[in-house]
């Protein structure tokens, strides 16, 4: 018998222990910044941000400009703070501006670029329609920032658009109910015809849709639907306002509404006149 060889008996090696694996959460949507400074008040930076976080992680943040401008010069106080980086353009030329062509051109390299899942365009300027556009075309949404002025086309060309005057410091903390209306731009009954629209869309039995899925089909229909533009935070608290809906909310249950029905008048009928 021929003697086995020594290599004959190795077992394969055994794997090291390195303890328990630790699950890793799931990273936010990273977000591109491009801030339009000659068409975006400084006075909405907190406000902005914070909008912004509930979105994605800000990956990048730039705002483009000529900041030896009196009129940009108040976004350079609040740079460092939020950790923006300017993008200086100098109006070489009265009636061209340069900053909204180089805004423009980051926005396409950081598309083509492949590392981001949102941009957020703030600006009230219909210039950035197409950008807005192209961006989508990709598969990539945009969420817009700007002012009540804005015109449609730049508006529903993003996902998600937002007013910045919702985006103003509001009162100190503790000095206002959550549900108490703040300062609206348009009345509450305003919102009704849209909302008795969506409702109508839905086809249900008895008339009652969850306000959730009202919620989602609101931002679908109108990307600048937000409660706050009619002085309430919460969808819930705006459609009680507008007292043209029933509400059904049973304990531990979702909330749904319904469209109030018309009440008859009911009116004394007339005789019919004799003939003479």
């Amino acid at each position: 018998m021929l003697p086995l060889h020594p290599m004959s008996f190795a077992t394969t090696p055994r794997k090291r222990d390195r303890g328990p694996t630790l699950p890793t959460e799931p990273r936010s949507p990273r977000l591109a910044v491009l801030i339009d400074a000659d068409n975006a008040s400084a006075k909405i930076a907190d406000g902005l941000f914070e909008e912004i976080a509930k979105i994605g992680e800000a990956s990048v943040r730039r705002i483009y400009g000529d900041f030896s401008s009196a009129r940009s010069k108040a976004w350079a106080d609040v740079l460092s703070k939020h950790a923006i980086i300017p993008q200086q353009q100098f109006a070489y030329t009265t009636g061209k501006n340069a900053s909204d062509i180089t805004l423009v051109i980051d926005a396409m390299d950081l598309l083509h670029s492949g590392r981001f899942d949102g941009f957020c365009l703030v600006s009230s300027d219909s210039d950035f329609t197409r950008l807005a556009a192209r961006i989508r075309e990709e598969g990539i949404d945009v969420y817009g920032f700007g002012e009540q002025k804005t015109p449609e086309s730049f508006r529903q060309a993003c996902r998600r658009f937002v007013y910045t005057e919702n985006l103003l410091p509001a009162a100190p903390a503790g000095t206002q109910d959550a549900a108490a209306p703040t300062k609206s731009l348009q009345p509450p009954r305003a919102a009704t015809p849209i909302i008795t629209r969506i409702i109508s869309q839905m086809e249900t039995e008895d008339g009652w849709v969850p306000l959730g899925t009202v919620g989602n089909q609101l931002a679908n229909l109108a990307s600048d639907f937000d409660p706050r533009t009619f002085g309430f935070r919460k969808l819930s608290d705006l459609v009680r306002k507008t007292n043209a809906f029933e509400i059904d909310h049973p304990e531990g249950g979702t909330m749904r509404i319904r469209i109030k029905p018309v009440a008859k008048k009911q009116g004394r009928s007339k005789a019919p006149a004799s003939r003479r």
